[in-house]
């Protein structure tokens, strides 16, 4: 069976201020960030993944980098966040559930592996990091059956944070895309998920992946942490 996976690389990442699309940075041992997360991919699924990229900012060096995967366009990308990338990335998908990250994360291959066992009984997933809540990062807490309940940056006793590797099951596709488009053009798509749970009940899952390691990429400071581990 085919594993859709998304990869969300629109945004310009401006915070670290490289000329190429950041998903484009280069690590220690001489991989782009999206490349050690093409090698993850593959680790845990195989050549049964199909990946979608989702383009904007400078799109031709991602394309030319893996002309193997497919390629979404989010013409907006200078003026919408991360929500409507994946709304568009969705609504392109074929019929079943899709697997999803940003395009900034360095991430341990076993976060596939256990991604796999969920997506295998196609159940919604966060993948989360109890270690550490930030004030800065999507924090979340869970209801009384330990289904994510909060997923937001404004979260209050957030029980850990959102790493950025998510699965929306093929049941709840359509529900997650029609939330998506009713959020703001800044939103991310975690307020389409928290929308979803809310009005919709949807049973999205934390996983935790809190013993590995799982490092979004925005300052240099967090290439630094990230190569430490590659």
């Amino acid at each position: 069976m085919t594993t859709q996976v998304v990869i969300l690389a629109a945004g310009m990442g401006s915070r670290l201020g490289r000329s190429l699309p950041k998903p484009l940075t280069e690590l220690s041992d001489g991989r782009t960030i999206m490349q050690q997360q093409f090698d993850n991919i593959r680790h845990a699924f195989g050549n049964n993944a199909k990946v979608t990229i989702v383009v904007g900012y400078k799109l031709e060096h991602i394309i030319e980098a893996f002309p193997e995967a497919s390629f979404v366009y989010n013409e907006q990308y200078d003026q919408t966040n991360t929500s409507k990338s994946l709304m568009r990335a969705l609504q392109a998908s074929a019929p079943g559930g899709v697997l999803w990250m940003n395009g900034d994360v360095v991430f341990d291959p076993t976060a596939l592996e256990r991604a796999a066992a969920m997506v295998a009984r196609d159940q919604s997933f966060v993948s989360v990091n109890t270690a550490k809540v930030s004030d800065e990062e999507v924090k979340y807490t869970t209801d009384a059956e330990g289904y994510i309940k909060e997923l937001s940056k404004t979260v209050k006793g957030g029980l850990g944070e959102a790493v950025g590797i998510n699965y929306i099951s093929r049941d709840a596709k359509a529900t997650l895309v029609r939330h998506l488009k009713k959020v703001g053009d800044q939103d991310y798509f975690e307020r389409g998920i928290e929308l979803a749970i809310e009005e919709d009940r949807l049973l999205i899952e934390p996983v935790d992946i809190s013993d590995l390691y799982a490092i979004e990429v925005d300052f240099a400071e967090d290439l630094e942490r990230a190569n430490l581990f590659v």
